[in-house]
């Protein structure tokens, strides 16, 4: 890490002696990714399978709430710090006392960080704001390179609205922890989040937790490691229990240590996540010394050739006009390579509001089926849960596509860059920390209580025709009362025929009011989802124009500044060359030796690192 922070210090004081502001502002941004070597590990999994229990035993602490209730209610971030401290991130009240989620009142409150866990789980911080995630610092070894466990609320599930918007944050992640606990294999729902995670996610691991309850974990852990291979998954399964790894901490015990599991879990987090993000982290770096590098010597040796041999200067120059020519070129280039942009981003989204709107109909059609098949009052809650399901794994399916079809138009839009100077930045990974925002819950629909007297009434209001018709009918032809047992029994009759009609017209109603309720959800997905799908897009197509055109100015300026110096310096008299010479062929020296160390640098990475 020294090394690297020197070798970013010396190529910004060349920069800066240079004059070459556009060069420090990519060296200042690679600073700030070696300043900032955080890890983030998502922990994510089906509710009660030990995702904070996890946690808590890698960091030794009791940080996560833990309950045989629901416990984890929003996000944990548990990262390194010097001393112990917890904070939490939440939402003051409006004036009416009302939430109204505005981020502009979120506030931070620190709490001692033995009551966090009790806060977390009120979701309440002391001052009464309703907290929206918290953060947790630990002077733990395991988070000292930079590691960031983030856990994720277990209500639902992978299936439930917390794990839709995990789906959206994984590509700011750089590993994932799918937690599942040894009393059962894994179910439809896990094989499909993990299909669909490693297309985002460079690396993902499976963790088998509980195994010191479930005594046939072995057997579950090897049919666990046969679906994974059916379903084309190449991540590891580490079976752990936490319980005996807090155990093995309080007695110091090394053999109940090493039973736990956690051993392989902790080097799978250092020299697969960690180590991994390090060595792509240190390549993006040293690529950028070394392009800042070419840029200098461009310049340098140029006035120095021309320093050196004088009569050589027009030929000099012309080499680097021809060079200006060719940056020219790759400026034209930029312009087509906008317009295939702009078009494959139009293309792009109307694909995926398309395959949304396709999907959710298909849902709808078969909501709408459901609901025809019986009354929807009595099921609602099965019946919410199943369309929220759906919706949420149709959100989570969509985004990968999208995600894969972004990857696919940056390959095409890097085709019309066939110069080798010019790289492809990273497109996914970045600082886009936004989630889909899913719709609230599906407006409930009730069975409405029916009152005996309400049953009455409606009876009696379908009989009283009947029993003043045959009342009239007997009264007339057989001298009988009006209200007589024949009229009677028909009204009864009439009376129970109308009370079936009025139930069966309101499980109508309530089925329509079903069926409205569900095409007004859906609307309001296609609406959310496909906003924040276009925001995606639009920022995708500000990254790699900004990039490309970056790219180009430098490259311009440098052979702008390159014939400039060379002019100068082929009209310098000979007395005056030897002091500027000199300086210049030092600056050169160090330019090349700093040159060669990014070389160095890049060449364990592009020759084996992982990606």
């Amino acid at each position: 890490m020294l090394a690297l922070l020197d070798l970013l210090d010396r190529t910004e004081a060349l920069s800066r002696d240079a004059g070459r502001t556009d060069l420090l502002d990519r060296l200042r941004q690679a600073r700030r990714r070696v300043q900032d070597p955080h890890v983030r590990v998502l922990v994510v999994g089906e509710l009660k399978q030990g995702k904070s229990q996890l946690i808590n035993a890698l960091v030794n602490a009791p940080v996560c709430p833990v309950d045989d209730d629901v416990a984890t209610s929003v996000t944990t971030v548990v990262g390194w710090s010097a001393a112990p401290t917890a904070m939490l991130l939440g939402l003051s009240p409006g004036r009416d006392g009302a939430h109204d989620g505005d981020p502009a009142r979120l506030r931070r409150t620190p709490v001692p960080i033995e009551s966090h866990a009790h806060w977390v789980s009120e979701r309440r911080a002391p001052d009464g704001s309703r907290i929206e995630c918290s953060e947790v610092g630990l002077p733990r070894h395991v988070l000292a390179g930079g590691l960031v466990l983030v856990d994720t609320p277990g209500v639902g599930g992978i299936g439930s609205a917390d794990g839709a918007a995990t789906m959206s944050a994984l590509p700011s992640a750089d590993a994932v922890l799918l937690v599942s606990d040894a009393g059962q294999e894994y179910s439809a729902p896990e094989i499909e989040f993990l299909q669909q995670a490693l297309k985002v996610c460079p690396n993902v691991a499976c963790i088998l937790t509980k195994t010191d309850l479930y005594p046939h974990w072995r057997a579950v852990a090897d049919l666990d490691r046969r679906h994974l291979q059916r379903a084309g998954v190449r991540a590891p399964l580490i079976p752990v229990s936490s319980t005996l790894r807090l155990l093995a901490a309080q007695r110091q015990d090394r053999d109940l240590h090493d039973e736990s599991g956690f051993p392989e879990l902790v080097r799978y987090l250092r020299d697969e996540v960690v180590d991994n993000a390090g060595v792509l982290a240190r390549r993006s770096v040293a690529h950028d010394v070394r392009t800042v590098t070419e840029h200098l010597l461009m310049t340098g040796r140029a006035q120095l050739s021309a320093l050196d041999d004088p009569g050589g200067g027009e030929t000099i120059i012309a080499g680097l006009r021809t060079g200006r020519q060719n940056a020219g070129d790759l400026r034209r280039r930029s312009a087509r390579w906008q317009q295939v942009l702009q078009d494959g981003v139009g293309d792009l989204t109307a694909d995926i509001e398309y395959d949304l709107r396709d999907r959710l109909r298909r849902i709808g059609r078969e909501a709408e089926a459901a609901i025809d098949d019986g009354d929807p009052g009595l099921v609602w809650d099965e019946f919410d849960e199943w369309l929220g399901q759906r919706v949420r794994a149709t959100v989570a399916a969509n985004f990968v596509w999208a995600h894969e079809r972004a990857q696919w138009l940056a390959a095409q839009v890097a085709a019309q860059f066939d110069a080798s100077d010019v790289a492809l930045p990273e497109l996914v990974r970045g600082d886009d920390d936004d989630v889909l925002e899913l719709v609230a819950r599906l407006e409930r629909v009730d069975v409405e209580q029916v009152s005996t007297v309400h049953k009455v009434i409606v009876a009696m209001r379908g009989s009283y025709g009947g029993v003043l018709m045959f009342g009239m009918v007997t009264a007339i032809a057989l001298g009988m009362s009006i209200v007589n047992p024949i009229s009677v029994g028909v009204g009864v009759v009439l009376g129970g025929r109308a009370y079936r009609e009025d139930k069966v017209n309101r499980v109508r109603r309530r089925q329509a009011d079903a069926k409205a309720a569900v095409r007004r959800h859906l609307d309001e997905v296609v609406f959310q989802v496909g906003k924040d799908s276009k925001d995606r897009l639009r920022r995708l197509q500000r990254v790699l124009r900004d990039h490309f055109t970056t790219r180009a100015d430098e490259l311009v300026r440098s052979l702008d500044e390159s014939i400039r110096s060379a002019k100068e310096a082929s009209r310098t008299d000979p007395e005056d060359r030897v002091g500027p010479r000199d300086a210049l062929a030092g600056r050169v020296a160090e330019l090349e030796q700093l040159h060669a160390a990014a070389e160095q640098d890049m060449l364990p990475t592009l020759e084996g690192a992982p990606r």
